[in-house]
């Protein structure tokens, strides 16, 4: 089959599309034919090398976090899936991944596709997904009512986090570059500041940290929350702020794989509950241009990489 994969740690020049051999499932696992992956930024940052302590992986590495495909093999002990069954879903970080023709995936991760959007579109959903949602619910414990800053609500995450917070019932503030404004309103957030701490007429509950800022801005988002709130950061080279005196926490979020709370995304998305948003499609073999043009300036959307056979409907 076809890979694309990396032999040692550098630029994008080091990635490869190549032929390799096709994986078999073990207990528990099933192969999938892939649609498509998606790019991750983290994934730069793990071809790159400068995230060998958090994330070891082992070279040669493929990349694709990501999977949108088709169950093509069972392996021992699989139960709920069938030969040919729709399916979606994220890695560990040091897993080999699904920028290639198969890949094998634990059961336990995957959920079935969305059926409102084409296939490899659903490919830009579990990772970018599971984190707003990790960040919101499992780490914020956001409810109704209650007042939830967003700094980076332009990029994809922050897109789904507005979406999911408004779902909630919760007042959005959202803090967005220019180039964004639209993303951010068609989200559904309250209000739209520009990049920075906006002067606000009130206290938040959460603040959500999806974008890099300097050590002062950090600082300065952790000044805006009420006592007993929490700063959920996802930059997470650079440490969340708190405040123990007034009971304020700083959370740092590593996403993680989660089915159930994948299906729930899943959900929504077929309900028309949750939306997208725009997605490039990229041939698979073009994953080393996407990650130069990543190098160079933020991506704007999601990019996701179709195989050669995916199917497109």
């Amino acid at each position: 089959m076809k890979a694309v994969r990396f032999h040692e740690y550098g630029t994008p020049e080091v990635l490869h599309y190549e032929d390799v051999d096709q994986p078999a499932p073990g207990v528990g696992e099933i192969r999938i034919q892939v649609a498509a992956t998606s790019f991750n930024p983290v994934e730069g940052n793990i071809r790159a090398g400068v995230m060998q302590g958090p994330i070891p992986i082992r070279l040669p590495h493929t990349p694709g976090l990501d999977i949108a495909g088709t169950v093509d093999a069972l392996g021992e002990d699989v139960t709920g899936f069938d030969l040919g069954d729709r399916v979606i879903g994220a890695l560990p970080l040091t897993s080999t991944g699904a920028a290639a023709e198969y890949v094998i995936a634990p059961a336990q991760l995957l959920a079935a596709a969305p059926t409102t959007v084409p296939l490899v579109d659903a490919a830009g959903l579990p990772l970018v997904g599971l984190t707003a949602w990790q960040a919101l619910f499992e780490h914020a414990k956001l409810t109704t009512g209650q007042r939830v800053l967003i700094n980076g609500a332009g990029g994809v995450v922050g897109r789904y986090a507005v979406q999911l917070a408004k779902n909630t019932g919760a007042y959005v503030i959202a803090t967005t570059g220019p180039g964004s404004f639209e993303q951010a309103k068609t989200a559904g957030a309250d209000e739209i500041h520009g990049s920075g701490i906006p002067e606000l007429s009130e206290p938040v509950d959460v603040v959500l940290n999806f974008a890099p800022i300097a050590p002062e801005q950090m600082a300065a988002q952790a000044a805006v929350i009420r006592d007993g709130g929490v700063l959920v950061n996802t930059t997470v080279w650079m440490p969340a702020a708190s405040d123990e005196a007034r009971g304020v926490r700083g959370i740092n979020l590593f996403f993680r794989p989660d089915a159930e709370q994948l299906a729930e995304l899943v959900t929504l998305l077929d309900t028309g509950k949750l939306h997208l948003g725009a997605t490039r499609r990229v041939p698979l073999a073009g994953v080393a241009q996407v990650h130069t043009e990543a190098a160079t300036a933020p991506i704007n959307g999601k990019i996701v990489f179709v195989t050669p056979n995916a199917p497109l409907d």
